[in-house]
């Protein structure tokens, strides 16, 4: 059966205004660092892959290559699931419904982020509920040793589960994303979120807003692959996708 893979910052939640960016900085106060990420640093702080890496990038080596960036980032981990408790960050638009009907059909849905596992499992359970969240692979955190925009955490996806790239689509919202899940062999949709709006997505197979839902229709960016969705994404639309990227194996 076909599989969807779905990264979780930007894609299942657009988390990264009002989850990660102030859960960086109360961390920072916390910790007694003259440290406060605006906007537009933090734009250029999500082309990091990885928390860690990303407190790391303004921290001086002696400090960023000890504990104190492991300490930081469990904390920053713990500000980010509290503002998924509180509702802070609702799933984005056709989230939920993709995700119970490729499920209802049979389909293999996982999850592979770079973020920490906590945080991408309380994401996803706010965005999908426990009952959908408890039958998706979730793939997360230090598990590979290279971050994205490396294609390792899809690479262990497709191992682990024995899957067929040619079978697998990918939902992502970044160029560091598209970079890896292409990497990786892996047709790949883009649904683009706050930070990575002007990203260069060479490489994707549709680009949209969102993935849409019947009170929210989406808006088609670019068609690569000639798939164009009418006011949502549905499974015959990724059906589609999947038999162009079958075609073009061939």
């Amino acid at each position: 059966m076909p599989t969807l893979i779905f990264d979780c910052d930007g894609v299942l939640a657009d988390t990264e205004k009002d989850g990660h960016l102030p859960a960086f900085n109360a961390t920072f106060a916390e910790f007694g660092l003259p440290i406060r990420w605006d906007e537009a640093t933090y734009a250029q702080k999500v082309k990091i892959g990885g928390g860690k890496e990303r407190i790391a990038s303004d921290l001086e080596d002696a400090e960023s290559s000890g504990e104190l960036v492991k300490q930081m980032h469990a904390r920053k981990t713990q500000h980010f699931t509290q503002r998924v408790a509180e509702g802070l960050l609702p799933g984005r638009p056709g989230i939920h419904r993709l995700i119970a009907d490729v499920l209802g059909r049979g389909w293999t849905v996982a999850v592979a982020s770079t973020s920490a596992e906590p945080s991408v499992r309380a994401v996803l359970e706010h965005a999908v509920g426990p009952e959908l969240a408890a039958q998706c692979h979730v793939y997360a955190g230090d598990i590979v040793p290279r971050k994205k925009p490396a294609p390792d955490i899809y690479q262990k996806v497709l191992d682990d589960l024995h899957l067929d790239p040619a079978d697998c689509l990918v939902v992502e919202d970044s160029d560091i994303g598209v970079r890896a899940a292409t990497g990786a062999g892996l047709t790949t949709v883009v649904t683009v979120s706050t930070f990575t709006v002007d990203d260069d997505f060479t490489g994707a197979a549709l680009v949209l807003s969102h993935l849409g839902d019947p009170d929210n229709p989406t808006t088609v960016i670019a068609t690569p692959a000639g798939v164009r969705p009418d006011a949502m994404v549905t499974v015959p639309d990724l059906e589609r996708l999947l038999a162009t990227n079958q075609e073009e194996s061939r």
